[in-house]
């Protein structure tokens, strides 16, 4: 089924993002994401080289193949440290489609600072870059993040690394039903099945790294996060039959053969 994620004008054939930290080198992690299927990689700029051609090269391990590179601004605290970031690094490579991120609590949570991130999100879009933006899982600022330029929203799962899965379904649903653009859930995926439900419960997409770069087989997660995700999107777009509080049968009752005790 050609089934393609759309993100501003840029198609993708596989609806799994899959991130690049914590592999123990690039090698594994182009292995993994061969693996995953995935067509799009997210690199957090600030902590693993795309730019300088003189160091080992991420960029250099991906060349030949049709995965395209998604940077992120992991690290920022600011709109404005994100907005540099990112002017920087379209200077340096050219690359446009971005993965915006401004963090609030670097010390527990992780979680984003909306109010920043909106910032953010208002000046890059009018430079023209394509943003994917990470968010909390809020309605509310998901519309305002698409009416700033945003071209995609990426709701926390819960927070980033924790591997504990989607802790508000609910929030999904409505984030869907507020926006117009493709809902991607990011942070907190921590196996296969939490792709599986993400996508089950209508997202457009999931984003995972933790999950797949610290497991006990890198290789084989990022395989069974695939399989998930295109499983997951299968059954919702098949469309999964209402929940009930009592049993029915699951064949015919009408016309069963009427045995005879007689002797």
């Amino acid at each position: 089924m050609n089934d393609i994620l759309k993100v501003g004008n840029i198609e993708f054939a596989s609806r799994l993002i899959v991130g690049s930290g914590k592999y123990p080198d690039f090698q594994t992690t182009k292995d993994a994401t061969l693996a995953s299927g995935s067509k799009l990689i997210t690199v957090a700029v600030r902590r693993v080289n795309i730019t300088n051609p003189n160091e080992e090269n991420l960029m250099d391990y991906f060349k030949g193949t049709d995965i395209k590179l998604l940077p992120n601004s992991a690290g920022c605290t600011t709109a404005e440290d994100a907005i540099t970031l990112f002017r920087m690094v379209k200077e340096a490579t050219g690359l446009n489609l971005i993965k915006l991120e401004v963090i609030g609590d670097t010390a527990k949570t992780l979680y984003p600072d909306v109010m920043e991130t909106l910032k953010a999100c208002e000046v890059l879009a009018k430079d023209g870059f394509t943003i994917m933006t990470y968010s909390n899982d809020d309605p509310i600022m998901a519309k305002r993040l698409e009416d700033a330029g945003s071209a995609a929203i990426m709701p926390l799962a819960s927070p980033i690394g924790s591997g504990l899965g989607i802790q508000n379904r609910y929030n999904v649903l409505f984030i869907k039903e507020a926006v117009n653009i493709p809902v991607i859930v990011d942070a907190g995926i921590g196996c296969a099945s939490d792709a599986a439900i993400a996508m089950e419960i209508g997202a457009d997409g999931v984003l995972t790294n933790t999950a797949i770069a610290q497991a006990k087989n890198p290789i084989l997660m990022a395989e069974a996060m695939k399989h998930a995700v295109i499983a997951g999107r299968n059954s919702f777009l098949a469309g999964r039959i209402a929940k009930k509080p009592f049993a029915t049968a699951s064949s015919p009752t009408e016309g069963l053969i009427e045995f005879s005790h007689k002797k």
